[in-house]
C-alpha cells in the first residue's frame, strides 16, 4: 500500500508540475492584471500630476453620465454587428465554395488567408491609402462611371469602410475553421439525402449546418470578442472621427488614458469592457445547447 501511495503522490506531483506553468501565467498574465485594473478604477490616477487618490466608485457613476462612453457603446455595437455578421456569412460563403474540389481551390484559398497573416498595421496603412478620396477605390469606381465619396472622412462611410477592412483581414481565418468543419461532414449522410430527394439547400440546412455548428460556435465567440477589442485599425484609418462616429470602446479607453491622463476612468471602462465580453461570451456559451449539434 505504501508503495503504491507513493506512486500515486509520484503522479500527483508531476501532473502539477506540468500544469504550473499554465497556472502561474494565467495568474501573472491575467488575473493578477484583471485585479490591478479594478484596483485602479478606485483611485484618481493622472500620472503628470503624480496623484493617486482613492476615490471609491466615483468612476463607475462617472461613467453613466458620460455621453462620449454612450456614444462609444453605440459604435461598438454597429461595428460589431457589422463584422460578425459579414464576417461570419462571408466566411462560411467563401467555405462552402471551395469545399466543391473545383480547379484553383487551393490558390484561392492562399489568397483569401493570406491576409491572416500579414502585418495589422501594414494592412491597414495600404487600405488607408486605397480609401482616399484619390486613392485606388475611387479610382476603380471612377472607371466604372460612378463619384466615389472620401470613405473615411464622412460618418456613415468611415464605419463601413473600416469593417470592411477587419472583414477582408481575418475572413480567411473563419474561412479555414468552416472548411476543415465541412470536409469533416460525413460523405454517406449527403448520399443518403440526396437519394431521398433532398435538394442541396436542404441537405445545406438539414445536415450540414447542424453538423458545423460547434464550429460557428467558436467562430461567433472569437468573432464577436475580436470585434470588441479592435483598436490598430480605428487609430491609423480614422482616429476615432470624423467626429466621434468611429470612435469604438477601445479607442474611448485609449483616449481616456493616454490622451487625457484619466488612468482610474479609463480603468473603469477596462472593467466596463472586460464584463461586456465575459456577459456576452457567457450567453453565447449557454446559448450552445439550443441550436448546437450534440450539446445537451
Amino acid at each position: 500500500m505504501a508503495t503504491v501511495s507513493a506512486a500515486v503522490r509520484r503522479d500527483w506531483l508531476v501532473g502539477y508540475a506540468m500544469v504550473a506553468p499554465v497556472v502561474l501565467g494565467a495568474l501573472a498574465f491575467v488575473v493578477l492584471p484583471l485585479g490591478m485594473v479594478v484596483w485602479y478604477s478606485l483611485h484618481e490616477w493622472n500620472v503628470l500630476a503624480n496623484t493617486f487618490t482613492f476615490v471609491g466608485a466615483e468612476n463607475y457613476g462617472r461613467m453613466a453620465a458620460d455621453d462620449g462612453l454612450a456614444d462609444a457603446l453605440l459604435a461598438s455595437l454597429w461595428f460589431s454587428i457589422g463584422l460578425v455578421v459579414l464576417n461570419i456569412v462571408l466566411a462560411l460563403l467563401l467555405a462552402v465554395l471551395l469545399n466543391q474540389r473545383l480547379p484553383g481551390t487551393t490558390t484561392f484559398r492562399t489568397f483569401f488567408f493570406s491576409p491572416v497573416v500579414v502585418s495589422l498595421v501594414a494592412w491597414t496603412i495600404v487600405w488607408s491609402f486605397l480609401l482616399q478620396a484619390d486613392g485606388g477605390i475611387n479610382g476603380f469606381l471612377a472607371v466604372l462611371g460612378v463619384d466615389g465619396p472620401n470613405w473615411l472622412r464622412h460618418e456613415t462611410t468611415a464605419m463601413i469602410a473600416v469593417i470592411i477592412v477587419q472583414v477582408f483581414k481575418n475572413v480567411g481565418l473563419n474561412m479555414i475553421l468552416f472548411l476543415a468543419a465541412l470536409q469533416g461532414v460525413p460523405e454517406e449522410l449527403q448520399e443518403a439525402a440526396r437519394l431521398d430527394g433532398a435538394g442541396a439547400w436542404r441537405r445545406f440546412r438539414s445536415i450540414t449546418l447542424p453538423l458545423i455548428s460547434p464550429t460557428i460556435l467558436l467562430v461567433s465567440i472569437i468573432t464577436i470578442v475580436g470585434s470588441l477589442e479592435v483598436f490598430a485599425q480605428i487609430d491609423v484609418l480614422t482616429g476615432g472621427g470624423p467626429g466621434n462616429s468611429t470612435t469604438v470602446l477601445v479607442y474611448y479607453l485609449y483616449q481616456q488614458a493616454f490622451r487625457f491622463n484619466e488612468f482610474g476612468y479609463a480603468s473603469a471602462i477596462a472593467v466596463l469592457l472586460f464584463v461586456i465580453v465575459l456577459v456576452l461570451t457567457l450567453l453565447q456559451w449557454q446559448s450552445r445547447k439550443r441550436w448546437v449539434f450534440h450539446e445537451v
